[in-house]
């Protein structure tokens, strides 16, 4: 807002500022220099208030105003800030004022959930909307933190309690996430204005799951990325690209290349893949959506032309359309639409229109070509009229096969001979060359019929070996990326097929076919046991499919079969490690206390030299240390055999932390610095074991001192947020590299520790065991500026 009034002021714009609470934030009070501002008026309360008489009188173009949310003081004018801020607008005089998305009424529960700190003061969302103008001033949480570290924001005795309550990095994100879709829908908002006024259409609805049919075509990319921006606009969308193999030939047309591609961008923008098979595309795609729960469609225009259009009749688009119900549906042009394909089509089998038309185009062509010739008759001679007749049996023959073409044959020929071979008007069958023109005709008719019917089969033939080619090809995909289990694959299985259920069956248990239920097919996958889809009897092709997908699913049994048995081995070579390096431990760390403890014992009963009463002081000390370590080691390793075998008993109750925290700290070696503490005073009870929580808050605080630097003491904080309780101890030390922040807490780990004499390096693994005992959590985080800081988060016992 100041950096606002500069600018405006350097262009020669009156700018006053009314009130700016700059929290003795030396950066922001530097940018007031050089702006005119107003004296407050404290009107009895400490933090002062905007003396809006003055602003009045002075009557600048624009009045620098913070936090519109405010509630002012009492005998104040106004009760809130904001009618101060009207009062200022009726004037004429123009406002730049500040609000935060904590303090904006429609989302101040929602932010209380989050942080759990509730808001005082709100303002009404629609006093910010009326703003000409909304500016969102975002920065990353890290950042946020990071200025917070460096104290620009609070004083340094308040900033590492600040960062470990409310602005924490999660409860940034979650405020910075509502700030960035309250702007946008604003911004949404003035669209809708904005089309209104003019008259133009719609606008997009928000839906959770959006579907994207592709074919492989080029426009593919196309409808992924504008799909993807449909799902974008509500935090539950779900985009799905789905491409339906079937054995008609579709797939054939369609690139791999492209449809691999096209995956990669799906799940690149956080959507899925999925390959499906239909013998009816409209209906696979449909069905697909209505299992997936989709809301939404997005096809392309379809890049047929006219003609083929006009002649292969309803598209699948529309065909979808009609059968989408509740389902909306997106067409999306693009720069193929109506181009025609790029690869050449190779349907296999006639479709019902062609069926249909060729026939009638076998009996109306005919006749139209006579009433053409007869028109012209005199022009042509007998061959051309003949050559024309031919032409036209061949052309029938390629749009409707072999009965076309016969159809075709007979009219022509029938036509030919009575109107164009003498005598014209009587037909002349007694003729040889009258029935050789008939014959060859029908010859030439049902060659062209054949070769055509020949030409769909072997191209049905090749798309059908496309389409399992694919289709095992999605499957591999599927393996190599891990999704190998056995429900992965049954899920799998069950989307390619289109059945309504996918399931693997021992032979006792195979469902007998009833009257009325769902079609069932199963096939054998080996070990007993069946593969069995309900919904859709499969054809022969099709088993020599699902035979493969058997082979996989069989596969990954015998896969999970084996992973449960190398888990049931697991925890016997887990117990097998912890002995060994319980062993290693145990011959060195106990070994060194104890050894100590006995010299010195040694060294006081000894006759042969005179100790002076310090050095028996110093002797009997250093024995008593020893001991204490040993017992504190020995008390270690019983309490992680105890939560080991679940042994531990806990008597929770509410508990104080300053009524465990001064027994925790004594427990630290008598040279360990003492820590700093923050916000014992109003810390409320957890619910806790305190002898437990003693042990847990020493391990913490003993681990954090051995690696605090010199001059930078451990600091204890607490904090209360949402029903839990914070306890965070924080260490300016070197820190851990991400990858070690769960190894630290296995037992007998000293990561970074060269001191072979301070530990078995079982105190965080016992720390955390005790914590997850009491219902509680033990993570790891990096201290801004440099370190390693402990969050214990406990239930709240208020």
């Amino acid at each position: 807002m100041l950096d606002e009034g500069r600018r405006r002021a350097a262009r020669g714009a009156d700018v006053v500022v009314g009130i700016a609470a700059c929290q003795g934030r030396p950066h922001t009070e530097a940018m007031l220099e050089g702006l005119e501002t107003l004296e407050p008026t404290h009107a009895g309360r400490v933090r002062p208030e905007l003396d809006l008489d003055r602003a009045l009188r002075r009557a600048p173009a624009v009045i620098l105003v913070d936090d519109l949310a405010h509630t002012n003081a009492p005998g104040h004018r106004n009760a809130h800030r904001r009618q101060d801020v009207e009062e200022l607008l009726a004037a004429g005089i123009d406002v730049l004022t500040t609000v935060n998305v904590q303090h904006l009424e429609s989302l101040s529960d929602v932010v209380e959930k989050i942080t759990g700190v509730p808001q005082d003061e709100t303002v009404p969302d629609a006093v910010v909307r009326r703003a000409d103008q909304i500016e969102l001033v975002d920065m990353d949480p890290q950042e946020l933190r990071r200025r917070m570290a460096h104290g620009n924001i609070h004083p340094p005795e308040d900033v590492d309690a600040a960062l470990a309550s409310y602005f924490r990095t999660g409860n940034l994100i979650a405020l910075r996430e509502l700030a960035l879709l309250w702007v946008a829908d604003r911004v949404d908002e003035a669209l809708r204005k904005y089309r209104s006024e003019r008259g133009i259409g719609g606008v997009w609805e928000i839906r959770e799951r959006i579907v994207v049919a592709l074919t492989g075509g080029p426009e593919g990319d196309t409808l992924i990325r504008r799909a993807s921006r449909i799902a974008a606009r509500t935090a539950q969308g779900r985009l799905l690209a789905v491409h339906v193999v079937r054995s008609d030939g579709l797939a054939a047309g369609t690139s791999s290349s492209a449809l691999a591609g096209q995956r990669r961008l799906a799940e690149s923008l956080g959507g899925s893949y999925h390959t499906v098979v239909g013998d009816d595309v409209p209906t696979a795609l449909v069905e697909f959506a209505r299992a997936e729960n989709a809301t939404q469609l997005v096809l392309g225009t379809s890049r047929r032309g006219r003609l083929e259009r006009f002649l292969t009749g309803r598209g699948i688009g529309e065909t979808i359309v009609a059968l989408s119900g509740d389902i909306d549906v997106h067409t999306v042009t693009h720069e193929r639409a109506g181009h025609g394909r790029l690869l050449p089509s190779r349907r296999h089998a006639l479709p019902v229109s062609r069926r249909v038309v060729g026939p009638l185009a076998g009996i109306v062509l005919p006749v139209l070509l006579t009433l053409l010739l007869d028109h012209t008759r005199g022009v042509f001679n007998l061959t051309s009229e003949a050559l024309l007749f031919l032409a036209t049996v061949v052309g029938v023959a390629c749009l409707g096969g072999v009965v076309s073409a016969l159809v075709t044959a007979v009219t022509a020929s029938l036509l030919l001979n009575y109107w164009f071979i003498p005598p014209v008007g009587a037909f002349t069958f007694a003729d040889a060359d009258n029935m050789l023109a008939l014959a060859v005709f029908v010859l030439v008719a049902a060659v062209m019929g054949g070769a055509v019917d020949r030409s769909l089969r072997l191209s049905r033939r090749a798309a059908r070996a496309t389409a399992e080619a694919e289709t095992l090809s999605s499957l591999a995909g599927s393996v190599v990326r891990g999704d190998h289990t056995v429900s992965a694959l049954l899920a799998r299985t069950r989307e390619i097929f289109g059945a309504e259920s996918a399931e693997l069956v021992p032979a006792a248990e195979l469902p007998a076919a009833h009257a009325g239920e769902p079609a069932v097919s199963q096939v054998a996958v080996g070990d007993g046991h069946f593969l069995v889809l309900r919904g859709r009897t499969l054809p022969s092709s099709d088993r020599r499919v699902l035979a493969a997908f058997a082979a996989h699913v069989t596969a990954a049994a015998e896969h999970a079969r084996l992973a449960e048995a190398a888990a049931e081995v697991e925890p016997v070579r887990a117990a097998d490690r912890m002995r060994t390096a319980l062993l290693a431990a145990v011959s060195h760390d106990l070994r060194t206390p104890l050894a100590a403890g006995w010299a010195a014992v040694a060294s006081l009963r000894s006759t042969d030299v005179e100790f002076s009463p310090d050095e028996r002081d110093e002797l009997l000390a250093t024995a008593d240390e020893s001991m204490a370590r040993l017992a504190r080691l020995i008390d270690n390793l019983l309490d992680m055999s105890r939560l080991q075998a679940g042994a531990l008993n806990l008597t929770l109750r509410p508990t104080a932390l300053e009524e465990v925290l001064p027994a925790a700290l004594d427990a630290l070696p008598s040279d360990a610095p003492r820590p700093v503490l923050h916000g014992f005073e109003q810390a409320p009870p957890v619910f806790a074991d305190p002898p437990l929580l003693e042990r847990v808050i020493a391990n913490l605080v003993g681990n954090a001192s051995r690696f605090a630097p010199p001059g930078h003491p451990v600091l204890l904080t607490v904090s209360a947020l949402a029903g839990r309780v914070e306890l965070r101890v924080v260490d300016r030390g070197p820190g851990l590299p991400p990858g070690d922040r769960e190894r630290v807490f296995e037992p007998f780990q000293r990561l970074g520790d060269t001191d072979n004499t301070t530990g078995v390096g079982l105190g965080l693994a016992l720390a955390r065991g005790l914590t997850e005992a009491m219902s509680g959590t033990l993570t790891p985080e990096d201290t801004p500026g440099g370190g390693l800081t402990m969050v214990v988060s406990l239930p709240c016992a208020v």
